[in-house]
């Protein structure tokens, strides 16, 4: 099968920036909305995908109308779940739990929250429906990892060594199939 590039941005900066945002629905700031429209110009897409959450929805909507091409939502590129922290900053969180969180994540994940498996099982859904062409998805730092770990083999600490901040492109040539695969072809912060 032919391979496709697959471009994964990371929504803009949220209107308050520095929390655990999974399920909390916060609208981006202006200037996250610009910086994802200006990370997007140049890409040569056949379909935008997007995160239903407003802080993906907002940038993948005026990345549209720039290029055209109308946002299908698909809620699997959502966040990850962070529980009974969500909408808190981990400053403010017990430091030993969180720890414990980013050492292994599907193990100890935040007390109500989702487990990586979880994550990387919805992503894995969403990366198998993806029709093979050249594809925007406007999403989060955990779906992105995870579709590093899913297409590319990295494991969970070596997930952690890849800077995703707000409004990261991430652009892969994807390889579908029964065992897809994937070559990493740029990474623009």
């Amino acid at each position: 099968m032919t391979s496709y590039r697959l471009h994964l941005l990371r929504h803009g900066e949220p209107v308050i920036p520095g929390l655990m945002l999974g399920r909390t629905d916060m609208a981006p700031a202006q200037e996250g909305i610009d910086h994802c429209v200006r990370q997007a110009r140049g890409l040569h897409v056949d379909q935008l995908i997007t995160s239903h959450r407003t802080r993906c929805r907002l940038p993948a909507e005026a990345i549209g109308a720039e290029q055209d091409l109308t946002p299908a939502l698909d809620p699997r590129w959502r966040e990850l779940d962070f529980g009974e922290w969500d909408g808190r900053a981990a400053a403010d969180l017990d430091t030993q739990a969180l720890s414990l969180f980013w050492a292994d994540p599907d193990a100890c994940p935040p007390p109500g929250g989702e487990r990586w498996s979880d994550l990387r099982d919805r992503v894995s859904a969403a990366l198998t429906g993806l029709t093979p062409r050249s594809t925007l998805v406007l999403t989060h730092g955990g779906p992105m990892r995870a579709t590093l770990h899913l297409l590319c083999g990295f494991d969970w600490p070596q997930l952690w060594s890849f800077d995703l901040p707000y409004g990261a492109l991430l652009s892969l040539q994807v390889w579908p199939g029964d065992r897809p695969s994937a070559q990493i072809v740029g990474l623009a912060r």
